[in-house]
């Protein structure tokens, strides 16, 4: 037990040393929503080792959403600003939250981008 808690502070510890990078990267702000409270890096791929390319920050109200959290995908349309973002994560996961809630004004612009999912 002791194993898995030592490697998943370890882990988090990672996290937390890329937040500069991941700050920087995002204007320090969500990179979904661009709201500059309550923000915290999402690690996309906890089984791998931690990777900015993999970590997306985002506020309170957009974790809640990206951990299932649902809503009408019709008052999501700032998120399309993200499905155009420069890091590959902050688009795919913001295509796949989009899909997620059938959000169908989202599925043009994921073809247009080329988002792979």
């Amino acid at each position: 037990m002791a194993k898995g808690y030592e490697a998943n502070k370890q882990h988090l510890a990672e996290i937390q040393r890329l937040g500069k990078e991941l700050g920087r990267r995002a204007h320090f702000s969500c990179e979904w929503c661009g709201a500059k409270e309550g923000l915290a890096p999402v690690d996309t791929q906890p089984a791998l080792e931690p990777e900015v390319e993999n970590l997306v920050l985002l506020c309170h109200g957009c974790r809640a959403l990206y951990d299932g959290g649902d809503a009408d995908p019709n008052r999501l349309r700032h998120l399309e600003g993200a499905l155009w973002s420069g890091a590959p994560v902050v688009a795919r996961t913001a295509a796949a939250l989009l899909r997620r809630l059938g959000a169908d004004w989202a599925e043009e612009v994921i073809e247009q981008v080329g988002i792979d999912l």
